[in-house]
């Protein structure tokens, strides 16, 4: 299996027929047909490490201020008890939680919505630790990279860039700014020179990176997807662009 790094952007992407979610839809068509899904989204994150582990995730809407449509999106994939015990497995000696609340959350519904709209794939969650170094995360990643050859599809589900306090939220689209252009760009070229090493500890890349990460969470499944590439795969950008003038669209395939 690839392994695939999405940019989820704005919420209503998910029920938008935009240049975005056509490209996820291509995508899905484009991949081998996965066992099942385990997803890394920014917007599960607190202080420790859990995987959904029931049989039926609720489709969770955790935004608000948004057009009813948006709430009323359910997205029924099953879960995957025994899944979520190999994670735990992988990962040990983390200590792993069973999670039986959570659920699936709009990082990642809104994009398995398009990419697969039938909902008829398995998915699984893996909360990212707060607590913990960006080293920890991409570790971690290197640790799942083993279920790309049983059939499971690790994606990430975040942006490379995403600053909320510059974004534009009018209706008129908008120039990116420089800083988020320089850092989406540096990504790119450190991910095709295969040197994970900067991106990892990207808080050295200066004020372009304080800039287009100004909390972690929507970058950490970033390293995720790094941590499972291999050395092999080919890296590719299947989505690019940039909203709102400061949150990066940018997707990112391995393999």
């Amino acid at each position: 299996m690839p392994t695939i790094f999405f940019g989820h952007g704005n919420p209503m992407n998910a029920i938008e027929q935009n240049a975005y979610s056509k490209r996820w839809e291509e995508i899905g068509r484009q991949l081998p047909r996965p066992s099942a899904i385990l997803c890394v989204s920014a917007h599960w994150y607190l202080p420790g490490t859990l995987v959904t582990a029931m049989a039926k995730p609720r489709t969770i809407h955790d935004f608000g201020g948004f057009p009813r449509p948006l709430y009323e999106v359910r997205y029924p994939a099953p879960g995957d008890p025994e899944l979520a015990k190999r994670v735990r497995t992988l990962l040990a000696p983390v200590d792993v939680e069973l999670d039986q609340h959570w659920g699936l959350d709009h990082g990642t519904w809104s994009v398995l919505c398009h990419v697969f709209p039938e909902a008829n794939v398995p998915v699984v969650q893996l909360s990212i630790d707060e607590t913990q170094p960006a080293e920890f995360h991409y570790e971690t990643g290197k640790r799942l990279g083993a279920l790309r050859e049983e059939d499971v599809l690790l994606i990430g589900s975040g942006n490379i860039v995403h600053n909320l306090h510059t974004f534009a939220w009018g209706r008129h689209p908008v120039e990116p700014f420089d800083w988020a252009l320089r850092f989406e760009q540096r990504a790119r070229e450190l991910m095709l020179a295969g040197d994970d090493a900067p991106l990892v500890g990207y808080e050295q890349l200066g004020r372009d990176a304080m800039l287009s990460v100004p909390t972690p969470d929507h970058y950490l499944p970033l390293l995720y997807i790094l941590g499972a590439r291999r050395e092999d795969d080919a890296v590719t950008f299947p989505v690019e662009g940039v909203d709102g003038g400061s949150v990066s669209m940018l997707t990112v395939r391995f393999g």
